[in-house]
């Protein structure tokens, strides 16, 4: 069946034709359809074949019929192709026949979806991930959890949190160990969240660049030479000079720094056009700060042990907490051995920086692979593994224990032999006043391990203590239970309190001077501190360096004002006149100080 409009009706209307195999054709100079009949035309319309249908879709077609011509707001002339080796009949193909009108539109979908609907789309996408407000939003959110990342200390144990952020007392209000360990607060920067949040922003520097930058570049980099000179009087700076060349402009421009091109009588300048090239590079450095910290997080390794002075452990034993990305280091079975520790303090007491003197060892041969005095903001690296000096406790307290009735005389004249008895010492029978130096070799030395109490009971700030018993084997559980208190906050002093809790003296470790309690004559020979160790392995490091080298260089070069100058010479009344424009994107009052004066030093020819 064809449809065609007639032209002997006052107005057109559809008939049906009588030729079985007529088809009308959009986009013909003069289709006919059936005896009789001028057929519909339509000049410059485009036919598209969909299910063996020809479809016009094009608004304000024109028909022509006869001579005259009408205009109709769409035309749209189906046509049923006959079957193929059939008798005439125009029924539609059978849709599971191969090659028929089911395959027919899925290929135009297809080219519908992936030519116009799929870039159109991508394109709305894209201008609105490109919002500035939508990426100040991005920056702020990230600005925000990781100052919280800053506040609460991270990868630490469980049981670290419970002990420090109580729900009795939580901090600010709100924030206690539940909080803390349901949000994964304890790991900021490894939480999907925080990724996600990493994602989008680097997503909307990736959408800013192509639809913005990149076009702006392309813009500015092409060597446009105008013609008229009205075009050039309407910008932000503009003058008409009689009696001017251009190749005189050109050569003043070529000084200052411009690169200069001529075509004729017409000329094009600019400079500072990497200023327009720079916001790109900054838009890079900070997808490759983004893309260094998020590898730093899926493919990184981190814990934290607090080794005691003396000991030894294992790499691999330290980096307990990771993604599931992120590959075991190959010295993951080599030793780490603290070989000592040491803390500086300032005058009024306080600490002011604390070392650890450790070694790595190959587990294989025993071989010392490196050995290094670490602090503060002082690392230790080896095989991808980076060891910071984060934390320190008191490890242990080395006592020297004597009964009171201790002969001093005869432990001296035991190790002195021939040199003669020891000196008198004076003996006190207050607690805590004695001034008796106990002869080397007299007496018990004991080893009291240290428990950190900060936090428990009344104590407050850092502080540890241990225990010595009077009577340990005692079978009265009230007297086994009687023993002298030691407390410390620092490795300076030691703090010695009775078994009835009252306060027996202060001695210093290493003075040699004893102190009598509850019986008993002691003396603070040592105390061994605990290095706090972070191990982390940050594959991302190098990218995110990278990334903030090159955002202070380019951030740097996008202050860059990029300046333009165009000139056409043209013939006026009284001979040759020069005419000017410039612009510049930004230090527009510098620019128009240089152009004029520019124009100032140009010669005019009489």
């Amino acid at each position: 069946m064809a449809l065609a409009i007639s032209p002997l009706a006052a107005s057109p209307r559809w008939t049906r034709a009588e030729t079985p195999g007529a088809r009308a054709r959009c986009g013909d100079s003069a289709g006919t359809s059936g005896r009789g009949f001028m057929g519909a035309t339509a000049s410059g319309c485009r036919g598209d074949t969909v299910e063996g249908k020809m479809t016009c879709l094009r608004l304000g077609t024109c028909l022509r019929l006869g001579r005259s011509y009408a205009t109709s707001r769409l035309v749209s002339v189906h046509a049923n192709a006959p079957r193929p080796g059939g008798n005439g009949e125009t029924r539609a193909p059978d849709p599971g026949a191969p090659g028929g009108p089911e395959k027919d539109e899925g290929e135009a979908f297809r080219r519908w979806l992936l030519d116009k609907e799929l870039p159109k789309s991508g394109k709305t996408i894209a201008r609105s991930l490109s919002s500035l407000p939508l990426a100040i939003g991005e920056f702020l959110v990230i600005a925000g959890f990781s100052a919280l990342g800053t506040v609460i200390e991270q990868n630490k144990g469980a049981a670290w949190y419970v002990q420090n952020y109580p729900v009795d007392e939580p901090a600010l209000g709100f924030i206690d160990y539940p909080f803390i360990l349901n949000f994964g607060l304890d790991h900021i920067y490894t939480e999907w969240y925080f990724l996600a949040l990493l994602g989008a922003l680097a997503a909307s520097l990736t959408a800013c660049t192509f639809t913005r930058q990149l076009p702006v570049w392309r813009v500015s980099a092409d060597w446009k030479f105008l013609d008229r000179p009205a075009t050039l009087l309407k910008m932000e700076e503009s003058e008409t000079l009689p009696r001017a060349r251009s190749s005189d402009l050109a050569s003043l421009l070529a000084r200052r720094g411009y690169q200069v091109f001529m075509k004729g009588k017409r000329m094009y300048a600019f400079k500072g056009l990497i200023g327009r090239l720079a916001p790109i590079g900054v838009h890079a450095g900070l997808l490759l700060t983004l893309g260094g910290a998020a590898y730093s997080g899926l493919g990184g390794l981190g814990g934290s042990v607090m080794v005691p002075e003396g000991t030894e452990f294992q790499i691999g034993a330290g980096l307990r907490r990771g993604a599931p990305f992120a590959p075991t280091p190959a010295v993951a079975k080599d030793i780490v051995r603290v070989n000592d520790f040491t803390i500086e303090y300032l005058p009024n007491g306080q600490v002011s920086q604390f070392f650890s003197d450790i070694s790595v060892v190959d587990s294989k041969n025993g071989r010392e692979i490196q050995r290094k005095t670490i602090s503060v903001n002082v690392p230790l690296r080896e095989g991808g593994v980076t060891m910071y000096q984060t934390d320190w406790e008191i490890a242990s307290m080395q006592v020297r224990v004597a009964e009171v009735g201790f002969k001093t005389e005869d432990a001296a004249a035991t190790s002195q032999g021939d040199s003669g008895p020891a000196p008198e010492a004076e003996d006190s029978a207050t607690s805590g006043s004695a001034s008796v130096e106990l002869p080397e070799g007299a007496g018990e030395s004991l080893g009291l391990p240290m428990a950190n109490l900060e936090g428990k009971g009344n104590f407050q700030g850092r502080i540890w203590g241990t225990f010595l018993p009077l009577n340990p084997d005692s079978s009265d559980p009230v007297e086994a239970k009687r023993g002298v208190t030691l407390l410390a906050r620092d490795f300076q002093s030691v703090a010695i309190y009775a078994s009835d809790g009252s306060f027996a003296g202060v001695r210093r470790p290493g003075s040699g001077r004893p102190i009598e309690v509850d019986g008993l004559r002691l003396v603070i020979e040592d105390m061994k501190g605990s290095t706090g160790l972070e191990l982390k392995t940050d594959p991302g490091v190098p990218w995110v360096y990278a990334g903030f080298a090159g955002l202070m260089v380019t951030s740097f070069l996008s202050l860059l004002s990029h300046s333009q100058v165009w000139a056409v010479q043209s013939e006026g009344g009284g001979g040759e006149v020069l005419h000017v424009g410039g612009r510049s994107n930004r230090a527009k009052e510098e620019f128009k100080s240089e152009l004029d004066d520019v124009l100032n030093q140009l010669p005019e020819y009489i």
